[in-house]
């Protein structure tokens, strides 16, 4: 009896044990579940952050207006630099021009050669004429580039556009051409006027013959009833 007191004390024992183990794991199963939990939400929260101050970022470049950046060159229109540029090319293709060039020129020289000294302002050789017809050289050229480059550009879009028209002026033609091949061999098929008249003229020639045959047809019968 005592041994068996014993045994089912051991028993007891090991089942306590056992219990005590089993709650030591649900509580750390429970502690490792919840650590976990608290990670993702930190997780989700710092990521929920990120993308709000990414959205912010977004908003900011999107709606706000950006602070205009200081430049070393100063902004201007091109579309309206090309045309005053297209117009001071155009004016200086003219005769006009040449013929206001060359009368300033006159009047400068006969100044600086017959006009008293203390009035000259270039003497011979005319060093300052030189300089600003250099310097009106040097600003022609590239404007006269840039008008020939805007020039070629519009050349370009309407060789585009003429291309494209011809395209479709193409297309269209070879509609038509189908359609009237199409009426052609429809007409070819429909009934005219000529046609139908000599159709009933060969009925009336046909009956007209049945009608002789069968009067023929009859005379005998007669004759041989007789």
């Amino acid at each position: 009896m005592a041994e068996r007191g014993g045994g089912d004390r051991d028993r007891e024992q090991q089942v306590e044990a056992v219990r005590d183990r089993l709650h030591e794991l649900r509580e750390r199963r429970g502690q490792a579940r919840r650590r976990h939990s608290e990670a993702e939400g930190q997780r989700e929260r710092r990521e929920g952050s990120g993308k709000e101050r990414s959205a912010g970022r977004s908003r900011r470049r999107l709606d706000v207006p950006r602070v205009p950046r200081r430049r070393l060159v100063p902004d201007y229109d091109p579309e309206s630099f090309g045309r005053a540029s297209e117009r001071i090319a155009r004016f200086l293709g003219t005769g006009r021009f040449i013929v206001w060039m060359t009368v300033v020129i006159i009047v400068w020289v006969v100044w600086n050669v017959a006009a008293p000294d203390g009035l000259r302002f270039d003497n011979y050789p005319f060093i300052f004429l030189t300089l600003m017809l250099s310097l009106q050289a040097s600003y022609a050229a590239p404007l006269i580039l840039l008008a020939q480059n805007r020039q070629d550009d519009r050349d370009r879009v309407n060789l585009e556009q003429d291309r494209k028209q011809n395209e479709r002026s193409i297309a269209d033609t070879e509609y038509l051409s189908r359609e009237m091949a199409s009426l052609r061999m429809g007409l070819g098929e429909v009934a005219t006027r000529d046609w139908i008249r000599s159709e009933l003229q060969d009925l009336m020639r046909d009956l007209e013959e049945r009608g002789a045959i069968e009067e023929r047809v009859a005379q005998e019968t007669e004759r041989e009833r007789r």
